[in-house]
């Protein structure tokens, strides 16, 4: 074979070689596998090769990434190299569409920018029991994500479970009355406890209030002094749209006047009569679900729990309905941020 010859095969091997790593599929740039081998929740994504871009990644991925979120009911990104709230708000966007603002709110929280909020700001000492976002609301978000800014130096963990799991953990007794009868929550605002309303529903006019109300299925009672009562009927088990399957949805436990520490719930209760407290939660018919019946709802959330600890840059992405998540105490400063997207009304569920 003349050198020409040789040259021409040579840049031929060379060209075979150039297009078989363009053609290089998307997926097997990431690699994917379970956080913990014997539960499928969460699944973890990392990238496989240096340099990759998320927010890219996702856009060209949305398929893959869909279908295994509503496999596993949760998707934790991490070691991306996501380093700004900008970047993990293209994300979602990407992802889920234009981004929810948080109304009807149930928990403090500060606006980051746009429709990005701070975790909820309660103290660092104290748990947030799992629950699912906004499931007491009128509209409520299918995807709920989660970025790292600064991990906690202790604890601080988004514990996650998922609810079709826990539905089926539940004496089907007490499941089929909560089925039967939904959950009413009830809010009362005012005298110096818990959110104003004015910051629950993102208006200082009355009327404007009133309407939501109205429109979203929400009784509602102004009392003197500016206090106002609230009740709302929910659905405590949902049908997911695009799944079929049954899910536990609702906020029965982390609702209940029962989920204060000792001290404070004994400090509020001999303050006020329990209708009055700023939270609490019944069966749809207005009576009070059993301590009994409350543990035993704790004890499925706990026997379906998965935590790990917070890196940064972790990017930890939920359906809101599958997955039910909340917090554990922590040290240190702690900043995770939190953004919502796809909303569906309770009574398509």
């Amino acid at each position: 074979m003349t050198n020409s010859a040789l040259e021409k095969s040579s840049l031929k091997k060379l060209g075979d070689v150039r297009r078989k790593t363009l053609s290089v599929s998307q997926k097997e740039l990431v690699k994917a596998e379970c956080l913990q081998p014997s539960r499928p929740l969460p699944l973890v994504i990392q990238p496989a090769v240096d340099g990759i871009d998320l927010v890219s990644w996702a856009t060209s991925n949305r398929e893959f990434i869909e279908t295994h979120l509503l496999r596993h009911g949760g998707i934790l990104f991490r070691n991306f190299a996501m380093k700004s709230v900008a970047e993990f708000e293209q994300f979602i966007v990407a992802i889920a569409g234009e981004l929810m603002e948080y109304h009807d709110r149930a928990t403090p929280r500060n606006q980051v920018t746009g429709n990005i909020y701070t975790s909820t700001e309660y103290p660092a000492a104290h748990s947030i029991e799992l629950h699912n976002e906004s499931s007491y609301a009128y509209t409520g978000p299918l995807k709920i994500c989660f970025f790292c800014v600064t991990p906690p130096l202790q604890g601080g963990e988004t514990p996650i479970a998922d609810t079709r799991k826990v539905l089926k953990r539940i004496d089907p007794k007490i499941r089929e009355r909560f089925i039967q009868q939904k959950v009413r929550y009830v809010r009362n605002f005012g005298g110096g406890l818990g959110l104003p309303w004015e910051t629950v529903f993102q208006t200082k006019d009355r009327a404007v209030m009133e309407e939501y109300c109205r429109s979203a299925g929400i009784e509602f009672e102004w009392k003197e002094g500016n206090r106002l009562k609230t009740q709302q009927v929910r659905p405590a088990v949902a049908r997911h749209p695009r799944t079929g399957e049954m899910v536990w949805f609702n906020q029965a436990t982390a609702f209940h006047v029962s989920t204060l520490g000792p001290a404070l719930r004994e400090a509020l209760l001999a303050e006020l009569p329990e209708e009055e407290v700023p939270k609490n939660v019944y069966y749809g018919d207005g009576s009070r679900i059993e301590s009994a019946v409350l543990d035993e709802l704790r004890e499925a959330y706990r026997q379906e729990t998965v935590a790990f600890p917070w890196q940064e840059g972790d990017l930890l992405m939920l359906d809101n309905m599958l997955v039910a998540h909340g917090r554990a105490p922590f040290v240190g400063p702690r900043k995770i941020v939190v953004g919502m997207a796809e909303p569906f009304h309770w009574q398509d569920m």
